[in-house]
């Protein structure tokens, strides 16, 4: 099968088009013919080699936690699957092995869910990892209706999912963005505020006695503002910043769930959630897929086509 690899550490020049064999298929997994996958920021941080303490590095390594794709074998056990299935998944294992840059790869069925039908292959495959974050960050600091939260970097991969799916919650989100992107932060139903000094003003202005929950989704010490901005019992999460824990906040990690993938597919289908696609490659050009996701300057999701 063609697929995209790397056998050492390094920047998006390591990547490169090569033939492997066609995945093993375990007893809990399936075999999906992938149609479509996503870049996020792990997939840097793993191809650098900064993961390689965490997890086992199995080389070559196939790039790629997000598929969507259709269902090809079955394994031993996986009666909630038939050959056939459209299906979604963040297929994170554990060890850095098997991704899903590739025409197939074996995934867990703990990891995937029904494919959306109201969502494109491409819309489909931005959806799990950056779509699963917020779900389970907002559902932990325990979002729920007529609470006001600021999301900084509202409009990013994860945050452009977060601003959406709060609102559909109930909550009243405050978004933190570039000038250039507050139109965008509004279209998902945010109300926008601009980065830098100007930030801690700007939302006091809108929530004069403070917001209830804080999610930042940019590091850079964000977190040291929280008091200046929200109420004394704040709920304050990071998914960027460690130091968050010093500051009385959670560090926030995502895990591969079928029911909250499920869940963001209802979401999906009903209306509430919306997949900004930014831009579409071949597989042939996922190092520049790598590229331009690291360079900070994307609004959606960067997608890779590959059936």
């Amino acid at each position: 099968m063609r697929a995209v690899a790397y056998s050492r550490f390094g920047g998006p020049e390591v990547l490169e088009v090569v033939d492997l064999p066609v995945p093993k298929v375990g007893a809990d997994s399936v075999l999906i013919r992938v149609q479509a996958t996503s870049v996020n920021p792990v997939d840097r941080v793993i191809r650098e080699g900064h993961l390689d303490g965490l997890m086992d590095t199995v080389f070559p390594v196939v790039p790629g936690w997000d598929v969507a794709g259709v269902v090809e074998r079955l394994g031993l056990d996986t009666p909630e699957l038939a050959v056939g299935d459209e299906v979604i998944g963040y297929v994170r294992k554990d060890a850095v092995i098997g991704g899903t840059a590739a025409e197939l790869v074996s995934a867990p069925v703990r990891t995937l869910a029904r494919k959306p039908a109201s969502l494109s292959w491409e819309e489909a495959a931005g959806l799990p990892l950056a779509g699963l974050t917020a779900y389970q960050s907002l559902r932990r600091l325990g979002v729920t209706s007529g609470d006001t939260v600021l999301i900084h970097n509202a409009t990013g991969g994860v945050g452009s999912f977060a601003v959406q799916i709060a609102k559909a919650f109930g909550a009243r989100v405050i978004g933190t963005a570039s000038p250039a992107r507050h139109d965008y932060v509004r279209g998902l139903g945010g109300e926008p505020v601009p980065y830098g000094d100007g930030m801690v003003h700007a939302v006091r202005a809108l929530a004069p006695q403070g917001v209830d929950v804080v999610l930042d989704l940019i590091g850079g010490g964000v977190v040291a503002t929280t008091p200046d901005v929200a109420t004394s019992a704040v709920r304050l999460g990071s998914v960027a910043d460690a130091a968050v824990a010093e500051h009385g906040g959670t560090y926030l990690w995502v895990r591969p769930d079928s029911g909250d993938l499920a869940e963001l597919g209802r979401l999906a289908d009903s209306g509430a959630l919306r997949v900004e696609v930014a831009r579409v490659f071949p597989l042939e050009e996922t190092a520049a897929a790598h590229e331009l996701s690291a360079s900070g300057h994307v609004q959606g999701k960067v997608v890779i086509r590959v059936g």
